[in-house]
């Protein structure tokens, strides 16, 4: 890797702790609590008016988790989380009359949710949990105690409480401090940690994506050293966990860890197989660092916030490269149909995770399109190669708008600058035929009723086969008038040795 590019990523893996070490951690602090007393007067209408409820009960409850982590950054949401020593059975005796609605799905493992006042509100036991350290099933105990309850949590940052109404802040692990620095530590040892529950180190990726924070080197170490753990833990749970790290606001560090921890070999090795080996004879850009770009690159066209489609497309667009890297005689690097490949192992890799269909449909069929636009600068697509671009993309010609420029990531300012100017003029030829056309529901001339009518023959393969070639016709000519597509009907017709009605 070039000194450059080694010298770039160190510093973004080390930019929150950088942040902390301009500012004392005692600023950091004060200005963190600020935000939580903001962040806490706004809920504490609804908070404190359930906690007296508790407390008339003879009961402890305290605001805990990833609830006051945000309030202490300032971003509190309208899910709130608490934690109690009443059992469910009591806590739904307390919220009877008070809660607006209450659901107890997650009754068992002693939890109780509710709403209030426009709040999402999750109640639920101490928890004391064992695991047999085979699956991530935890073996259910209620706990007795606060404390202990923290301690079972998966980082520092998210073992903070406080109670209600009382406000008395609890932090035994140190997480305010942590959380200043923009570091992610356990409350135990990490390797207790993730022996309990592997999908913790997934988890500290996905915290990496979404706060910007760093892993403490033991946390990292544990992480390296325990990444095959992973697993144990359904393909579906990985994928959630995945889902929400590329959802993040910057999911680039979070991808990094996978990779440099192993974590991704476990469940995304396509990703670490886009390190290839640079010989000194064929030089070609880093395909890894490249793709890190190109997400990097999606997340700026987004138009309303995170799309998920987008950046795994992005994310996915080079896999198929390592399969079909080529070295020619003249010492330079191809990829041929590199973006085929990579679509089958795109909806193989997402099968396997468990992904829904339609998004791997999504997900694959922009791999497979995003290199079509490279040739159209040369002046060789006619308006039927205009037609057929935005039919084969259909709903996902915006998307493919993004995932193209996106990966433009070359150096050379003037290419760069000639390949947006090219993919403009793309835009805006589709525009141009789209308000002479209708391009976004491209049909054949004819529909089946009117085929089936005129060559008077009954539903079937025919039907089908003749609407076929009016819809490639449509593409190559555009709209035809309506004698017109009839003529060019029994004109199909005949080559098929079907006689229409009247020309006998």
């Amino acid at each position: 890797m070039p000194e450059t590019t080694r010298a770039s990523n160190e510093a973004q893996r080390r930019s929150a702790s950088n942040e902390a070490q301009r500012r004392s951690v005692p600023e950091l602090l004060s200005e963190a609590q600020r935000r939580a007393v903001h962040e806490l007067l706004r809920v504490s209408p609804v908070a404190d008016e359930l906690g007296r409820r508790f407390e008339r009960a003879g009961h402890e409850l305290h605001l805990v988790g990833g609830s006051v982590r945000d309030a202490l950054l300032g971003r509190l949401g309208d899910d709130l989380d608490f934690t109690t020593d009443a059992l469910p059975e009591e806590t739904l005796r307390i919220i009877d009359g008070w809660a607006e609605s209450i659901w107890t799905t997650g009754q068992e493992f002693g939890t109780i949710g509710l709403a209030r006042r426009g709040l999402r509100i999750e109640v639920t036991t101490f928890r004391a949990d064992a695991y047999d350290r085979v699956s991530r099933n935890p073996i259910v105990r209620f706990g007795d105690n606060l404390t202990d309850d923290l301690r079972r949590r998966d980082f520092a940052v998210n073992a903070m409480a406080v109670s209600v109404p009382g406000h008395e802040f609890t932090d035994p692990y140190g997480g305010l401090t942590d959380l200043a620095a923009g570091i992610l530590r356990t409350p135990g040892t990490p390797e207790e940690s993730f022996a309990d529950d592997p999908l913790r180190m997934l988890r500290a990726a996905r915290f990496v994506s979404k706060l910007g924070f760093e892993v403490a080197p033991e946390v990292l170490a544990a992480m390296t050293a325990m990444a095959p753990d992973l697993a144990r833990i359904t393909a579906e749970r990985v994928r959630d966990e995945f889902v929400k790290l590329m959802s993040g606001q910057d999911p680039i560090g979070g991808l990094r860890l996978l990779v440099e921890t192993g974590l991704a070999e476990q469940f995304l090795p396509e990703l670490s197989g886009l390190k290839l080996e640079i010989d000194e004879h064929a030089q070609h850009k880093d395909v890894y660092e490249h793709t890190l770009i190109v997400v990097r690159n999606a997340i700026g066209h987004e138009p309303d916030g995170p799309d998920f489609t987008l950046r795994m497309a992005a994310l996915m667009h080079d896999i198929g490269k390592p399969a079909t890297k080529a070295v020619g005689p003249d010492g330079g690097v191809s990829f041929h149909h590199h973006e085929i490949v990579g679509a089958r192992l795109t909806k193989q890799r997402m099968k396997a995770l468990k992904f829904p269909k339609d998004v791997i449909a999504d997900v694959a069929e922009l791999v497979a399109l995003h290199l079509r636009f490279y040739g159209y600068g040369r002046g060789e697509w006619t308006d039927s190669a205009v037609r057929r671009y935005v039919t084969d993309a259909g709903p996902l010609l915006n998307r493919l708008h993004a995932l193209t420029r996106s990966d433009v990531t070359t150096r050379n300012k003037r290419k760069a600058a000639q390949l947006a100017a090219d993919y403009d003029a793309l835009e805006e030829r589709i525009a141009r035929i789209a308000a002479e056309e209708d391009l976004a529901r491209v049909r054949p001339d004819l529909d089946g009723n009117a085929i089936m009518e005129l060559l008077n023959i009954p539903p079937g393969p025919l039907v089908g086969q003749a609407w076929r070639y009016l819809k490639e016709l449509r593409l190559e000519r555009g709209p035809l008038d309506h004698d017109e597509a009839i003529a060019e009907l029994h004109k199909w017709a005949e080559s098929e040795g079907i006689t229409p009605p009247g020309s006998r």
